[in-house]
C-alpha cells in the first residue's frame, strides 16, 4: 500500500518497500502542482505551447489549435515562439505570485520540435530563474534528450506510458515518426517502448522526478494496468497518474469516430486502487490544456492572449523575491512572515550537504528559516562566475558577481563549502553573511543549528538594550 503525507512543505511517500524521497526531492514535488496532493491548491503551473508538431499518432488524440472551446490535452488557442513564450510566462509570473511550476506540454510532443523547446528552456533558466521546469513526452525521443535536459535544469519530466505490450501499442497507435522512418503496428510499439524504457531509466539515475501518465482504454489496457505500474516504478518513476479516456465524437479523434467507450468512474477507481498497492497514484489530473494556466481545475489561459503582452516585461528581480516570501508562508503556514523569521541561501550539489564552491554553484536552494522549523522553499539558477584562474576575466567576474548578489538580495546568509576573499567581501558588504562553517555537513543539520545561534544572538541583544 502507498500513502503520502505532507509536513512543513515537504512531502514523503512510503510504500511498502520504504521508498522515501530526500529532502531536495521531496520539495520539488510538494510545490509542483501536478505532483502533489496539497500544493494543486496551493501553487499554479503554467503550460506553454511552442511544440506544435509530433512524431507518434494516438488513437484517442486530436490536436487543435486556436480552439477556447475544448478543454484537454492537445487543444490550445495560440501557439508561441520561444520568445513569445518566456514574454507570456514573465506576464503570468507578474500576475500569479503563485506560480512555481512552467512546462511545455505540446500540443504535440515537445522532442519532437526540439530546437523551439530547447530555446524556451534555456531562455526560462535565464529570465526566470526560480521557476521549476517541467516537460511532457511521449518518450520517443527522450533518451537522447536527457543530458540536455537535465544541463538546462529540468528535473521534473512525465512520460506517457499506455502499455509494455507491443501488441496491445498497436492499437492505441496509429504510426510513429522516427529518423525519417515511418512505422506502423507491433514494430511501432516495439521501437516505442524500448525507448521509454531507457528514457525513464536514465532520467531517475540522473535524479530528475518522473510522472507516468498512462490513458485507461477500456477493453484494450484496463487489465493490463496493473503490470505498467509495476514496471514504471522498477525503471525508477515516483508516480503514475492513470486517466480516463476522453473519447467525446465531437473530438474528432479515432476512438471517438469509432465509438471506443470510455471508462466509468467505478473502472477508474478499481484500476487505480489496484496500481495503488505497487506505487503511488495521482488522482487529482484534471488532464490539462497545452496552455493551461493558474491553478489545477481554474484554467486561467483566456486571460492572457498574446494580444496582451505588455511592450516591456515587468523587472523581474523584485517578483522573484517576492514569490519566495509567498512560497515560504505557504510551506510554513505563516510563519516566515513572523520579525525573527529568515531567508538563506545554500551551495549544494544534490540538496543534502553543504558540498558546493561559493563561485562554481549554479544554483542555490533557499530556504525559509522560522518557528515552523528549516523548509526548503525554491531554488534559484545562477551563471556561475568563477571557471578557474585560467578562465577568468576580473570584469566579467564582477559583472557575474553582482549578478548573483541582485539574486540573492532578499536572503540573509549564504552557506558554502568554500568562498573566496573578494566574494566573501562583496556579500558582507551587501548584508549578507557567508557562512563555510559548515562544509560538507547536512543542511538541515547546519541550518538549525544556525538559527538557534542567531535567536540566542538576538535575544542577548534585547536583555542588553534592556539593561541599559
Amino acid at each position: 500500500m502507498t500513502s503520502c503525507s505532507s509536513s512543513s512543505g515537504s512531502l514523503r511517500c512510503h510504500t511498502d518497500n520504504a521508498e522515501t524521497f530526500t529532502p531536495l526531492q521531496a520539495s520539488k514535488v510538494a510545490h509542483h502542482p501536478c505532483y502533489s496532493v496539497s500544493g494543486h491548491h496551493q501553487y499554479a503551473r503554467m503550460h506553454l505551447a511552442v511544440a506544435p508538431a509530433c512524431n507518434l499518432q494516438c488513437n484517442y488524440c486530436n490536436r487543435k489549435y486556436d480552439c477556447s472551446n475544448e478543454s484537454r490535452p492537445g487543444v490550445v488557442s495560440e501557439l508561441l515562439t520561444p520568445q513569445q513564450a518566456v514574454a507570456k510566462a514573465q506576464q503570468v509570473a507578474a500576475a500569479i505570485p503563485q506560480l512555481s511550476v512552467v512546462g511545455i506540454a505540446g500540443p504535440g510532443d515537445p522532442l519532437a520540435n526540439i530546437g523551439h523547446t530547447f530555446k524556451t528552456l534555456e531562455l526560462l533558466r535565464t529570465r526566470l530563474p526560480d521557476l521549476k521546469l517541467c516537460l511532457s513526452t511521449n518518450g520517443l525521443m527522450l533518451p537522447g534528450a536527457v543530458d540536455r535536459l537535465v544541463d538546462v535544469g529540468v528535473d521534473h519530466v512525465t512520460v506517457t506510458v499506455n502499455t509494455l505490450d507491443a501488441d496491445i501499442a498497436a492499437q492505441i497507435y496509429a504510426w510513429l515518426w522516427l529518423d525519417g522512418e515511418r512505422y506502423n503496428g507491433r514494430e511501432a510499439g516495439e521501437i516505442l517502448l524500448a525507448r521509454q524504457e531507457e528514457g525513464i531509466r536514465r532520467l531517475t539515475e540522473k535524479g530528475v522526478l518522473v510522472k507516468v501518465n498512462s490513458v485507461l482504454i477500456p477493453g484494450i489496457n484496463d487489465v493490463h494496468m496493473f503490470e505498467v505500474s509495476q514496471q514504471v516504478r522498477a525503471w525508477g518513476a515516483f508516480l503514475h497518474n492513470i486517466m480516463p479516456l476522453i473519447a467525446k465524437p465531437e473530438h474528432g479523434t479515432v476512438f471517438g469516430l469509432n465509438g471506443q467507450p470510455e471508462p466509468d468512474a467505478a473502472c477508474l477507481a478499481d484500476v487505480r486502487a489496484r496500481c495503488g498497492t505497487v506505487m503511488s497514484q495521482m488522482a487529482h489530473c484534471q488532464q490539462c490544456r497545452a496552455d493551461a494556466i493558474g491553478m489545477l481545475g481554474e484554467d486561467r489561459s483566456q486571460m492572457f492572449p498574446l494580444s496582451a503582452l505588455p511592450a516591456q516585461p515587468p523587472s523581474y528581480l523584485p517578483l522573484l523575491h517576492q514569490r519566495a516570501q509567498l512560497h515560504a508562508s505557504i510551506a510554513s503556514r505563516g510563519e516566515s512572515e513572523e520579525p525573527d523569521a529568515c531567508l538563506v541561501a545554500v551551495a549544494s550539489s544534490q540538496g543534502e550537504i553543504i558540498d558546493c564552491h561559493f563561485g562554481h554553484a549554479e544554483r542555490f536552494q533557499i530556504y525559509s528559516l522560522s518557528a515552523a522549523g528549516v523548509i526548503l522553499v525554491n531554488e534559484r539558477f545562477t551563471p556561475k562566475y568563477c571557471y578557474g584562474a585560467a578562465d577568468c576575466d576580473p570584469a566579467d567576474s564582477d559583472d557575474k558577481m553582482d549578478a548573483v548578489l541582485a539574486l540573492l538580495a532578499d536572503v540573509q546568509a549564504v552557506f558554502c563549502a568554500r568562498i573566496g576573499y573578494a566574494p566573501w567581501q562583496k556579500l558582507e558588504n551587501s548584508g549578507i553573511e557567508p557562512c563555510v562553517e559548515g562544509a560538507w555537513q547536512n543542511v538541515t543539520d547546519v541550518l538549525t543549528t544556525w538559527w538557534r545561534q542567531r535567536q540566542l544572538t538576538v535575544c542577548a541583544s534585547g536583555d542588553e538594550k534592556g539593561v541599559a
